[in-house]
C-alpha cells in the first residue's frame, strides 16, 4: 500500500517527501482533533478500571 501511495504522488524526490509528510501530518491533525475526541467517551480507558 505504500509503494502504491509513494508511486501515485506527483513530482521529484523532494517534493514527494514534501507531501508525504504534509499528508502524514494532515493525518495525525485529523485523528487528534476530530476521531479521537468523538471516540473517547465511547470506550473506557480509565486507569481505576483496570484490572478489576
Amino acid at each position: 500500500m505504500y509503494g502504491w501511495i509513494w508511486r501515485a504522488l506527483p513530482g521529484s524526490l523532494a517534493i514527494r517527501v514534501f507531501t508525504a509528510v504534509v499528508l502524514a501530518g494532515l493525518a495525525a491533525v485529523v485523528l487528534w482533533y476530530l476521531v479521537f475526541p468523538w471516540i473517547e467517551p465511547r470506550i473506557s480507558l480509565d486507569p481505576a478500571v483496570v484490572g478489576r
